[in-house]
């Protein structure tokens, strides 16, 4: 099936109504940096929890998901079966702490209970993880849309990177958590209405579906062996356990939307609300990967040579879904990448001001919109250069995965440290983050040749700081009571 002009409108009139949208909250954020980055603390339980869930659904999930499953089993399953964890621990304890400290940034913490340096370094890490995923994100978007229009995937990431660097300048916050909301169903929809046409649209009927993946193991949620060099079950699991934590726990995206909820209830409502529902959502997207490889399997004569991975779902959405479906799909795609962006954007900028200028400066209100402003440009300029340079690498969401773990710098594991223990003294808080990083070094240079999978970077250096941190803490108390 080609496009059509129905499938064309749909797309720029879609794309075109969410941009606006995002842009009609200028007037709210407009000379107001509280507005910019937290909303005035006035946002709806359930925009909260759509827009939590459509930060981890984002563009990522919607084509890298079903590119995994379509090229293997069901092993990136396993991730989001740690999410009730994370989302519980939340609700028990990060978003009361972050609530009570009443800072938009989640690094305030880390300075109250070590020091500047520990809130820098938090930050520093927070950025460049932020400024990959938004490479991820745009590259990811520029695949369907190449294979909609057929225009140059680079000219793509440029321009919507541009693109949606002016909506998240002007809109803030605010037009980040309602276009998210709002893109999330139509994404769920969507997702939805795909998997089942590719399930009722085989030659023999549903049942030739299951069978062909069951005889191919396409359902399998992969190794059960022990080994730490591969992506077995556990080796996910553990992997999925301490990013999620991190996500829920400390990362700037999720707490600044704790902090434009009404109440502290109320943010614990709309995280479990938003991060629970990412399980069912994720399960159709690796189906649709495997309904897609049985789909493909049965008639290997509608995909040409040279679509495999990422590229099979774009694919599909362009030549196997009916008249003006195929273009509301896309848009929706499109759109809610660009809100996803624009999330990273905000929530980087709200760092740079909060956890540099802020503390630095003691300049009037009206430097401070400047400099979210610069931020923002900052932020996404590097992530489109970011974009390009991943051009050229099959399976994004892979990449994207091994990329947080290793710039995360096990920061985590200073989070748990002063949670965990009430008295870490500076020293050993200091060593315990050094080591941590020769830990992350050891696992990610290639000069080391480290047998283990890059997945477990982050738990190699979240397990060394924490640690390290305890026994050495316990040393120097020790030495202080002996002392005494």
């Amino acid at each position: 099936m080609e496009l059509t002009l129905l499938d064309y409108l749909v797309f720029f009139i879609f794309t075109g109504g969410v941009a606006l949208f995002g842009c009609s909250f200028y007037l709210k954020s407009k000379g107001d940096a509280d507005a910019f980055t937290k909303a005035g603390g006035n946002v709806p339980t359930w925009v909260v929890g759509m827009s939590i869930f459509a930060t981890f659904v984002s563009s990522i999930s919607f084509l890298g998901l079903p590119g995994g499953s379509y090229s293997g089993n069901w092993n990136q399953l396993v991730f989001s079966l740690t999410i009730p964890l994370a989302t519980w621990l939340a609700a028990k304890i990060f978003i009361p702490l972050y609530r009570g400290i009443g800072s938009v940034s989640a690094y305030q913490f880390l300075e109250d209970r070590y020091g500047y340096w520990a809130r820098a370094y938090v930050a520093i890490c927070y950025l460049l993880t932020q400024v990959c995923r938004v490479g991820s994100i745009l590259l990811l978007l520029a695949i369907p849309i190449n294979t909609m229009f057929g225009w140059d995937i680079g000219t793509i990431i440029v321009v919507t990177g541009a693109l949606t660097l002016v909506y998240a300048v002007l809109g803030g916050i605010s037009a980040v958590v309602w276009t998210d909301a709002i893109q999330g169903i139509i994404l769920i929809a969507g997702a939805v209405i795909c998997a089942l046409i590719l399930t009722f649209g085989m030659p023999e009927g549903p049942g030739q579906l299951f069978s062909i993946a069951a005889a191919d193991h396409k359902f399998s949620l992969g190794s059960l062996g022990t080994s730490l060099s591969e992506p077995t079950v556990w080796v996910v699991l553990i992997y999925g356990i301490f990013i999620n934590l991190q996500n829920y726990g400390i990362d700037q995206n999720y707490v600044q939307r704790y902090m434009t909820a009404k109440s502290t209830s109320e943010a614990v409502k709309g995280t479990l609300f938003g991060g629970l529902l990412y399980i069912p959502v994720s399960l159709v997207f690796v189906y649709i990967g495997t309904a897609l490889y049985s789909f493909y399997t049965a008639q290997p004569g509608l995909l040409p040579d040279g679509v495999t991975g990422d590229k099979v779902f774009p694919y599909f959405i362009v030549h196997g879904l009916p008249t003006g479906l195929t273009g509301m799909v896309i848009a929706a795609l499109f759109s809610a990448g660009m809100s996803t962006v624009a999330t990273s954007i905000n929530s980087s900028a709200t760092i740079v001001f909060t956890d540099f200028f802020k503390k630095f400066s003691a300049r009037d209100k009206k430097f401070h919109m400047p400099v979210l402003y610069i931020a923002s440009a900052v932020v996404g300029i590097v992530g489109i250069l970011i974009g390009l340079a991943m051009m050229k690498i099959d399976g994004v969401l892979d990449a994207w995965w091994k990329l947080s773990s290793i710039f995360s710098g096990g920061m985590l594991g200073l989070f748990l440290l002063a949670l965990v223990c009430r008295k870490v003294s500076r020293p050993a808080a200091v060593i315990a983050v050094i080591l941590g990083l020769l830990a992350i070094a050891y696992m990610s240079l290639p000069v080391f040749k480290s047998p283990f999978h890059t997945y477990l970077t982050i738990v190699f250096g979240t397990t060394t700081i924490f640690l390290a941190g305890f026994i050495l803490t316990r040393l120097f108390t020790r030495k202080e009571v002996k002392a005494k």
